[in-house]
Formats: C-alpha cells, sequence, structure tokens
C-alpha cells in the first residue's frame, strides 16, 4: 500500500523510527485540501522528533482572538509538508491582548514566528445598532488603532516575524443592515480595516500580511460555522482554518529558504494545446478562444515568474527542429527560446534530463518544479527525483495557472535585485561555460575571467539580500546559522558585530551579492560566526578573497586574533577544509563545541597571501572600522 492511500499509518512509521516523512508523503500533506487528514496528520506528527541538522526548524508561536481549534494540527502539517521540524505553542485562550502587551509568547525564547488568528469579532462591538453605522463604523476604528499599538509594542519584545490577515466580513453584519447606504458605509469601512491590516506589512519590517479573504473569495469554502461559533469560539470553518495555514506555511517555507529557484516546463498540453508531433507547428492551439487561450495565460504567468527571477527550463520530448520552428515562428508563444535558460528536447528520460539541467544551472534538483499533462512522466520523475516539485498539467486547461501558483512554491519574504537578475545572471554562467573550453588549467581560465571581488559593510539595499543567502544556502554555508533580515539588520548596525557582503563581478557581467559574513568583534577577537556563499561562483576563489579583506580590516583595527567557526551539515561538506585552506589553525583546544562547532585562528598581521593572485579587490575605502 503506498503512502498516498495510507498517509497515517506512512505517518505513524516516520515518527515511530525518528525520521522525516518521505518527499512524496510531505507532498501529500502540503497540497492536500482535506482538513480532516490534516487534523490526524498534525496530531500525529505531534511526537515526530529528528535530528536536528536533517531538516530546519521551525518555531512558530501561535496567537489568537478566537478558540484556535484545529488550526494548530492543521499548519503542523503543513510545515512537515513543507519540510520543516515544527516547534508549535499555542497562546492561552482569551490571552491575545495580554500578550501582545507583555511580550509573553517569548518566555520559551523568541520564536521564529508568530501567527496570528484574528476574528471580526475582535474588532466589532458586542452590541450594535443597523440604525447607527457611524458608531459601527468608529468602533471598528477604533479597535483597529488598539491593534496597531498593541502590536508595535510586541515588536518590541522581538526579533520575531508577525503574520496577520485580512478578516471576511461575517454574513450576519453584513445582511443585518437593511438600508443599502449604511450597508455600503459599514463594508466599505472593513475594507479599509483590511487594508490597514495589509499596510502594516509596509510600516513594520516584522509583518508579513496575508490575504485570507481573497483565499476565501476563490476557494468552494465556507470561512464560518456558525453553531462552533456559539458553542466554542471557534468562528472559523475547518476548511478556512486550513487555508490560513498554507499562508503561514508559505511565509515559513519562504523564510526558511525553501523557495523553487526553477520551473522546469512540458509543452505538449502543457504550454500549447495538442502534440507537436501530431498537429504540426500550425495545428498547436495558443491564443484566440478557449483553450487556447488558457495555455498562452500559462505562458503569461511563466513569463512573470521568469520577471521575479524564476529559471526556466524546458522538458519536452519533441524534435528539436519542429520546437524551435513554434517558439521562434508562433504569433501567439509568449516565452520565447531565449526565456529559457536551458532546453531538454530530446527523447529521453524526463527525470534524467532535469537531473542534467540542474547540473549545467550548479543547482539541486531539490530547487525544481517540473509540470507535465502526463501521469507517466510525473509519476516518472516523483519516483527517480523526489525531492523535485511536480505539478499536475493534466484535466481541464482553465485551471493550469492555478495549479502551478497555488501551493507558493516560488514565494520569497523580499525580492531583491539578485532575484530579477537571475534568469540573466544563468545565461551568463552557460557562456561561461563555453569560454572555459580550450584552457590548460583551471588557475588559467581564472585569470582570463578577469574576476572582481568586493567586500563591504551591509547597507540597508542589501541586508535583505543577505539574509535570503543565509536561509537558501546549504553547501557553503559554514555553520549553518540562518540569521534572518531583522537579526542581520540589527547586527549591521550594532558596533559589536559587522556583517560584510559579498559581490563578484567578471568580464561576462556583474554577479551581484552573491555571500555574505556575520563576525562578533571585540577589540582583540573577530569571531565570523557564519559565513556564506552562493553555489554559482564557488571553486573560483572568492570565499578566500573574503576572507582576505576581512583579516585586513581586524588588522587595521588592532584586532590580534580572528576566528572561524565550522559546524559541519549533511550538505556542506564542500566547506569542510576552508579554514585551514585559507592558512587557518585549529584552536588550541580542538575538541569541538557542544553543537559540534570547530574553531580556527588566525593571527591577522600574518594574513597576507588569502586572496588568490587572479581575483582583484574593489579599492573602495568602506572600511569595516569606519
Amino acid at each position: 500500500m503506498s503512502v498516498t492511500e495510507n498517509p497515517a499509518a506512512a505517518l505513524r512509521a516516520a515518527v515511530r523510527e525518528g525520521r522525516v516523512p518521505d518527499p512524496l508523503l510531505r507532498r501529500t500533506l502540503l497540497t492536500s485540501t482535506d482538513p480532516a487528514l490534516g487534523r490526524k496528520a498534525g496530531r500525529i506528527l505531534e511526537n515526530l522528533e529528528v535530528a536536528e541538522a536533517a531538516v530546519p526548524r521551525a518555531d512558530v508561536a501561535v496567537l489568537a482572538t478566537c478558540t484556535a481549534g484545529p488550526f494548530e494540527p492543521l499548519l503542523r502539517a503543513q510545515l512537515v509538508g513543507a519540510g520543516l521540524l515544527p516547534v508549535l505553542r499555542v497562546a492561552d485562550y482569551g490571552t491575545f491582548d495580554l500578550a501582545l502587551a507583555t511580550g509573553s509568547f517569548t518566555q520559551e525564547g523568541d520564536p521564529a514566528l508568530v501567527a496570528t488568528v484574528l476574528d471580526a469579532g475582535y474588532f466589532l462591538p458586542g452590541q450594535w445598532s443597523g440604525a447607527e453605522p457611524d458608531v459601527l463604523v468608529k468602533h471598528v476604528e477604533s479597535r483597529l488603532e488598539e491593534f496597531r499599538g498593541l502590536l508595535a509594542g510586541a515588536l518590541r519584545h522581538t526579533a520575531a516575524t508577525f503574520v496577520v490577515h485580512t478578516v471576511p466580513l461575517p454574513a450576519q453584519v453584513r445582511d443585518g443592515i437593511i438600508s443599502a447606504g449604511a450597508r455600503g458605509q459599514v463594508v466599505r469601512a472593513w475594507y479599509r480595516l483590511n487594508e490597514a491590516l495589509l499596510g502594516l506589512a509596509e510600516k513594520h519590517a516584522q509583518v508579513i500580511a496575508v490575504d485570507l479573504v481573497g483565499e476565501l473569495a476563490e476557494a468552494p469554502v465556507r470561512a464560518r460555522d456558525a453553531r462552533l461559533h456559539r458553542y466554542g469560539d471557534l468562528p472559523y470553518g475547518d476548511d478556512a482554518l486550513l487555508l490560513l495555514a498554507r499562508l503561514v506555511r508559505r511565509v515559513a517555507q519562504a523564510r526558511a529558504g525553501l523557495s523553487r529557484k526553477v520551473l522546469a516546463l512540458d509543452l505538449d498540453n502543457t504550454l500549447w494545446g495538442g502534440v507537436l508531433g501530431e498537429a504540426g507547428p500550425e495545428g498547436v492551439q495558443l491564443g484566440g478562444l478557449y483553450p487556447g487561450n488558457c495555455y498562452t495565460e500559462l505562458q503569461r504567468s511563466a513569463a512573470r515568474l521568469r520577471e521575479q527571477g524564476v529559471i526556466l527550463v524546458l522538458a519536452s520530448k519533441n524534435d528539436q527542429d519542429e520546437v524551435e520552428r513554434v517558439l521562434t515562428e508562433h504569433p501567439e508563444v509568449v516565452l520565447r527560446p531565449g526565456a529559457f535558460s536551458v532546453r531538454m528536447v530530446d527523447w529521453a528520460a524526463k527525470g534524467g534530463n532535469l537531473s542534467r539541467a540542474a547540473q549545467a544551472l550548479s543547482l539541486s534538483t531539490g530547487s525544481f518544479v517540473f509540470m507535465d499533462d502526463s501521469d507517466f512522466e510525473r509519476a516518472q520523475v516523483a519516483d527517480e527525483l523526489p525531492e523535485v516539485a511536480v505539478v499536475s498539467a493534466a484535466g481541464d486547461p482553465a485551471h493550469l495557472v492555478d495549479a502551478l501558483l497555488r501551493d507558493g512554491w516560488f514565494d520569497v519574504v523580499t525580492l531583491t535585485d539578485t532575484d530579477r537578475e537571475r534568469p540573466e545572471l544563468y545565461r551568463n554562467r552557460a557562456l561561461r561555460q563555453d569560454f572555459s573550453t580550450g584552457f590548460t588549467s583551471s588557475e588559467q581560465f581564472l585569470r582570463a575571467l578577469e574576476l572582481r571581488v568586493k567586500v563591504a559593510p551591509a547597507t540597508p539595499y542589501t541586508v535583505g539580500r543577505i539574509a535570503q543567502l543565509a536561509a537558501r544556502t546549504n553547501q557553503f554555508n559554514l555553520t549553518g546559522i540562518r540569521y534572518d533580515e531583522m537579526a542581520t539588520r540589527r547586527m549591521s548596525e550594532d558596533e559589536g558585530h559587522l556583517v560584510l557582503a559579498v559581490s563578484v563581478a567578471d568580464r561576462f557581467g556583474d554577479e551581484g551579492v552573491v555571500g555574505a559574513l556575520w563576525v562578533e568583534r571585540t577589540p582583540e577577537v573577530w569571531r565570523v560566526t557564519n559565513l556564506v556563499l552562493s553555489c554559482r561562483v564557488l571553486s573560483r576563489g572568492v570565499e578566500r578573497a573574503a576572507v582576505g579583506r576581512l583579516a585586513a580590516e581586524a588588522a587595521a583595527a588592532g584586532a590580534g586574533l580572528i576566528e572561524g567557526h565550522f559546524r559541519r551539515s549533511d550538505r556542506n561538506g564542500v566547506a569542510a577544509g576552508f579554514w585551514t585552506g585559507a592558512g587557518f589553525a585549529p584552536a588550541a583546544d580542538e575538541a569541538p563545541d557542544a553543537d559540534g562547532t570547530r574553531v580556527f585562528t588566525l593571527d591577522p598581521a600574518v594574513a597576507a597571501g588569502i586572496t588568490p593572485e587572479w581575483i582583484t579587490l574593489d579599492d573602495e575605502k568602506e572600511r569595516a572600522h569606519e
């Protein structure tokens, strides 16, 4: 029996064996629209314990203005489905304002995320008159201001990210006002309330606002259960709570750096209707009326994702010449050949083609989303590459865009300039690969690249990208500490810390910010608590150049020692020898710390020669101690 036929039994086995549920089972949890399955799975997973290094931890506090009900198990199932190990703490019923005012949600340690469950009753008066809409509107506005003040105060207690959401207006309020004008007045006030809740994200960097009202408008579910509301102050039905849990999971997934970077797309009956080999280039369905307009809209959606940094890959079993003809000549094609960073158009198995595409991009297949109409092709990829997120393009083409976007595979907390430029950066990577042929040694190739590295203190413009690198980087991540944007910003503004951004350019273009260092500094010792570098610039000596610049800064500041930290994970083996390779020596006490961290030291006064000769360091006088 497969895990999809009996997910509860498979989950119990994973909990019993102390392991993360397998990718297929996690995908079932992630994409399920059945709240009964989510509730059951969440309760089973409450006892899940795995080695911390095996999966990123999601420490979430839940603050509700009402009874949270099954929200906790639903959220737990969603977080596990996303590949996270949830640690959930739900504040006691009736303590919402108190928790915000006193910061009591931090008593067990600062959570990474605070998920709020907001009910309309929090903003509405207990008694109101349909004949006096002005009074009702003023009460809603007053409660909004109180909430704003409480939230602002709570943010001073914590570095956590708060997730707030829009709130649906109960039908009994809307329909309980019989005057059309008064009803419109109250509804407008409620729209202003939700606009203000969404606006909190613009006012506070620690707030992310999600649109539950919009989700409810699109989903065929009821927001409320009147009986449960009256019986136990549980205003939302299970379906609505599952939608909210999915929205919170998408935020946690993005914060943990689990967003996907690559969208691999089939052609026949996915990017266009029909089979090219049967219909011919002129016969494929694109544009015009249904169903051609459905495929055009999917191409437009993929193009919009590409504009935001998602890398497009073509994965099709077809004749290359025929595909090239359609992509180049068909007047309704949106995605022309240049839109795809890699094109795997042949008759080979798609699992192998996706692996080869990942290799060409120097990315893991775990960063891929694969969309195909064929049950066979999807099953083959899911079996061979279970870490790939598989999306079905089968069925009515009217649902193609929704199928691609509804699970939030590509969500990021902040869209950076580097994100927007990613497709161009990966095209440049292909040019570098072509350029590398004909050199007799790697050093000769690196010299010919004309590498330029800039190491500069973090600025308000680069903090977002630095935090993104901390969340997403796994291979060259020396300690696995994932400083989020708030923590990085605070460290960059603190005299006792230093955050450095590492940028790279070469003869083919500017790679942007590709690495970062987080440093604790005292007059005597500078400690590198983490160093991360994007895998796309590994093996060029960039990491050594960054440490070379840091050593020069430490020496100029009079520090007598630099400490480099390394903690082994299941994915950063490539970085294990970095500190010794850069001239650092193991600390006198070579035993790792309690958490497995090893310490290496170097006197910055004798640090000459760390930076490779083929790299030019930027000459701007942006000294870290200034």
